[in-house]
């Protein structure tokens, strides 16, 4: 008989603790190749394809698309043939097409043969190797809407047969706080309880109302006793999950930790608006990449961390002590479908100006076709927050946590300006930073503010840190 393994939903990054089913990429009865990508899901730093260790049929699924889950829960089971004869039709390598045998197929260990195609084997001929992992296929809610008032205590599943929930952390949560998940309406795929239904019950159960779904979804009438009422929903519902949950979470998170405080500045930016011309046109035809706005302002973000490193660092809670860092991994914000994320170039202390606008380039064009890896995405120990780009002058941004602080840069204009004694139409831009008032006091962040401004409006002084 073959061998059934099970695959679990792998660590996929640092700090990760649980990811969405985005999309699956193979059924139950298809055949897989060793590491062939068999699920999309998102993280919170990320959308990954999730390649599976094992070679075979797979024989069960867990978790609906939309599921969030933890790491370490079963993704799926596969059927792994051990010797000749063990895999059903043409799988055990002497199939009915003829094939020359496929030999042993086990993690660690491939045959040389290119991949296998996917392709799909009869339910019955690989039932018997799924029937101790699989997972019945979850059932329709079908009890009734609830009363106003307090959530009752849970019944135990068993007593009243599968409850419409596949992943083992929205159990858990439902346990952790006493909920019934029989008396929920969940607002997935056939009434898929996901955890943003268990989280809206536990907010509802506080405030003493009667839980509502998050998307009204019929359930079946009671063979006796009167038709359930759906409670009313005001507006939509949008689960903080995904991209839009962790950046909720860390802004939270930062907001609750850090005693932030935030200097601005207005600087004259027609120089280095005009070294960046220079820059550019250099070159001539053959140069690389234009040089771009951020990238001059992320070398002098460097320059100025060399100088002020209280800034570049972060604050040990626990030990109660300020940890300065030896890098600058410097993040910025980029606008995207999926919401905003923060890639990393790593090292920025490092790279010149043409370094680091590639790959801000690089990290951009990621972050477009959702192609980062949470590896991109994490470790930054300073953000550079262009919020010119929307058209606005200034802002008091949230410290990227556990970060200490932030330099914001609004929109460059044409505006009146005192030019060498005489009012003059100069391209002026306002800098902000917020910034840990644990790491420093004012004297320091606004010492570096005032450097970053002065090499805004005098680029010549970099040459005095290269």
């Amino acid at each position: 008989m073959p061998q059934v393994l099970e695959f679990k939903l792998p660590d996929l990054g640092e700090g990760l603790t649980e990811a969405e089913i985005v999309r699956w990429l193979v059924e139950v009865g298809d055949v897989v190749a060793i590491d062939q990508p068999v699920v999309e899901v998102e993280t919170a730093k990320a959308m990954v394809e999730v390649p599976c260790p094992y070679g075979g049929v797979v024989t069960a699924r867990f978790g609906e698309e939309g599921t969030e889950l933890p790491v370490g829960s079963p993704l799926l089971t596969v059927a792994v043939g051990s010797a000749e004869g063990d895999l059903p039709g043409d799988l055990s390598g002497n199939g009915a097409d003829g094939a020359e045998p496929s030999g042993n197929v086990l993690v660690g260990y491939g045959t040389g043969a290119p991949a296998a195609r996917r392709r799909r084997v009869r339910p019955e001929a690989i039932s018997a190797a799924a029937a101790p992992l699989a997972e019945p296929a979850p059932a329709p809610v079908t009890a009734p809407a609830p009363a106003p008032g307090p959530v009752p205590a849970p019944v135990p599943d068993e007593a009243s047969g599968p409850v419409a929930v596949v992943s083992p952390l929205v159990r858990r949560l439902a346990r952790q706080h006493d909920l019934d998940l029989r008396q929920l309406t969940g607002s997935g795929r056939d009434g898929l309880i996901l955890r943003a239904d268990v989280e809206s019950a536990i907010r509802a159960a506080a405030n003493g109302t009667a839980v509502a779904p998050s998307v009204p979804v019929p359930v079946s009438r009671p063979a006796s006793g009167p038709a359930p009422v759906s409670a009313p929903v005001a507006g939509e519902r949008i689960p903080l999950r995904g991209v839009r949950g962790a950046v909720a979470d860390k802004l939270a998170r930062s907001r609750r930790e850090i005693p932030d405080a935030t200097c601005w500045v207005d600087a004259d930016a027609t120089e280095l608006m005009a070294a960046r011309a220079a820059m550019n046109g250099a070159g001539g035809p053959t140069a690389g990449p234009k040089v771009s706005v951020l990238a001059l302002l992320a070398r002098i973000c460097t320059a100025a961390l060399a100088r002020f490193p209280e800034l570049n660092s972060t604050v040990d809670l626990e030990a109660r002590e300020i940890v300065r860092l030896p890098a600058v991994h410097l993040g910025f914000a980029a606008q995207t479908e999926r919401g905003l994320v923060v890639p990393v170039v790593r090292d920025a202390q490092s790279r010149n100006a043409e370094s680091i606008g590639a790959e801000i380039g690089r990290l951009t064009e990621a972050a477009r076709m959702g192609k980062l890896t949470p590896a991109e995405l994490t470790g930054g120990t300073f953000t550079l927050n262009n919020y010119g780009v929307f058209g606005v002058d200034g802002s008091t941004p949230i410290i990227n946590h556990p970060e200490a602080a932030m330099l914001g840069v609004g929109r460059i204009v044409p505006k009146p300006w005192v030019h060498r004694g005489e009012l003059a139409v100069r391209q002026v831009v306002q800098l902000s930073l917020t910034f840990d008032h644990r790491v420093c006091d004012g004297g320091t962040a606004g010492g570096f503010l005032r450097y970053v401004a002065d090499c805004v409006e005098q680029p010549a002084l970099l040459l005095r840190t290269l």
